[in-house]
């Protein structure tokens, strides 16, 4: 048996049902009676075929805390979400500030071999903001970073991330950046607004983010480097955003899929489960988002996933680790609130989720178009499934889901990397591993 054969797909969600063939890593074929008998085959029966997804925000945990994720099963929940390419954030233990910690990373995701694991190096040593970790030696490494970033804490020092901008334009980098002025959000838990006040919890402006957004964008102008803004939050910063690319500013935004569904609604309970950072804000920024994702001033969909022990969840609000589980679930909220209200279309998925993040970063064979020569990296989804979320099911160790018992429609029904199947009716397909 040679190769595969993915039976009635409609690509991009349009046209008549056709077949793709897939050998040796690439699209081979793509027609209708292709005559191949000898190969596997999936039936898709009308199933829509993707471009296979790319997160560039995922915390794998590993290496440091293999009690919450471990890359073998942050990679099987990335198959499972439809994902070929992941970028696993540097607040690791030990932090990802050098290229021992990098490459190990890129390395372990290579022998698990469900997705691409791509290392992101830290910005500053130990993610403290006072000093520039290695990046060049990190970019050179055998993992070949190309994006940096602090994620979890703010690259605060004005100057600190000019210097970060000036070195990673001359490296060919990106910089990715966790907006969030740290004075501003001392004890804060919670989005500050009166969902917050009326039930006691300290809150969070929106300042907090949109001011260094608006500083990293004019750092950005005079150092004529690219930032990445990491999980944008607010309306407000929508409309910075979308001022800096028209003074021809390069910039690029991410939101999560539980900012475009979620709101501090949510808070009502007390449950920590809906603790996150930045917070979840009130239904207009979430409206906002949206718009924004559908015209383009938000360029993609990054997760955030963010696995947590139990004991780091089940305990004060204030407490509590901020962050949600999310590779398993993007889609189904993608297509809930984009693609059912009519903001996106099938391609718009594909651009927001695989070609607008493989672009940002530079990727050469993820993103690509579903077209005879390309690499196969392939997600395959059913439109018309439904399935309700059980945290106990999904491929994390952890279970730290805000979505526990709601209902998405669309499934991931098969994931290949590289012509090769990761995942499929909702197990994932451990390989040999490498490409």
């Amino acid at each position: 048996m040679s190769g595969l054969l993915i039976k009635g797909a409609l690509i991009y969600g349009e046209g008549e049902p056709v077949d793709v063939f897939v050998d040796e890593g690439e699209i081979r074929q793509i027609g209708t009676d292709l005559g191949i008998v000898d190969a596997e085959i999936i039936e898709a029966k009308g199933q829509i075929l993707l471009p296979g997804f790319v997160d560039l925000h995922t915390h794998l945990r590993e290496p440091g805390r293999e009690d919450t994720e471990t890359i073998e099963t942050g990679s099987a929940a990335a198959a499972l979400g439809g994902y070929t390419a992941v970028f696993a954030m540097a607040n690791t233990n030990p932090v990802a500030d050098s290229v021992v910690v990098t490459d190990h990373v890129w390395r372990r995701g290579q022998e698990v071999g469900l997705v691409d694991v791509f290392p992101v190096g830290a910005v500053t040593v130990g993610l403290e903001g006072k000093q520039l970790a290695e990046m060049g030696t990190m970019a050179a490494g055998v993992g070949a970073v190309r994006m940096f970033s602090d994620d979890g804490h703010c690259v605060y020092d004005p100057l600190i991330m000019r210097r970060a901008l000036e070195y990673s334009n001359s490296l060919g980098v990106l910089i990715a950046q966790h907006a969030e002025e740290p004075r501003l959000t001392k004890g804060a838990v919670a989005h500050e607004g009166p969902t917050a006040a009326r039930l006691g919890l300290a809150g969070w402006p929106r300042a907090a983010e949109e001011s260094i957004v608006a500083r990293d964008a004019l750092l950005a102008r005079d150092a004529g480097a690219r930032v990445h803004i990491c999980h944008a939050s607010t309306a407000g910063t929508v409309e910075l955003v979308k001022w800096a690319k028209s003074q021809g500013i390069s910039i690029t935004a991410e939101v999560t899929p539980h900012h475009l569904l979620l709101d501090d609604s949510r808070l009502e309970t007390y449950d920590a489960v809906n603790k996150v950072n930045p917070p979840l804000r009130e239904a207009s920024d979430a409206a906002a988002l949206r718009q924004a994702l559908a015209e383009g001033i938000i360029d993609c969909v990054a997760t955030d996933h963010a696995p947590h022990a139990e004991q780091d969840k089940c305990c004060e609000f204030a407490a509590a680790r901020p962050g949600m589980l999310g590779l398993e679930t993007a889609l189904s909220i993608v297509v809930q609130t984009m693609v059912e209200p009519g903001l996106l279309d099938w391609r718009g998925v594909a651009r927001v989720m695989s070609e607008q993040p493989a672009r940002i970063v530079g990727l050469d064979d993820h993103g690509r178009p579903l077209e005879v020569g390309e690499p196969a990296n392939l997600t395959l989804v059913d439109p018309g499934a439904t399935w309700t979320v059980r945290a106990a099911e999904l491929a994390s160790i952890s279970n730290n889901t805000p979505f526990e018992a709601m209902t998405f429609p669309a499934k991931v029904t098969a994931t290949l990397l590289r012509g090769r199947v990761t995942a499929r009716e909702g197990k994932a397909v451990l390989g040999t591993g490498g490409p």
